[in-house]
């Protein structure tokens, strides 16, 4: 029997955040969540600022101009 491994790059489609939370959600029906405490200028972001993301990459990762933060698809998956 042959197995054939299919290297599928995890991209975001959507970025929502809450006062304590970062999720996003991935184009293969993933969703991530993770504390905001990871990233200190978004827990530190007013709701405004926090909603004012854009993806990079297609998808690959998530930039905050006003905050100059990135996070990419990658280290969340990796736990930080």
């Amino acid at each position: 029997m042959t197995f054939t491994s299919i290297d599928i790059q995890p991209l975001a489609t959507d970025v929502s955040c809450n006062s304590d939370k970062l999720q996003v959600s991935l184009a293969d029906g993933r969703e991530i969540s993770v504390p905001l405490e990871w990233y200190p200028r978004l827990l530190d972001a007013t709701p405004k600022e926090r909603n004012d993301w854009q993806l990079l990459g297609g998808g690959l990762g998530i930039h905050w101009e006003s905050l100059d933060e990135d996070v990419t698809v990658e280290s969340l998956l990796r736990l930080r």
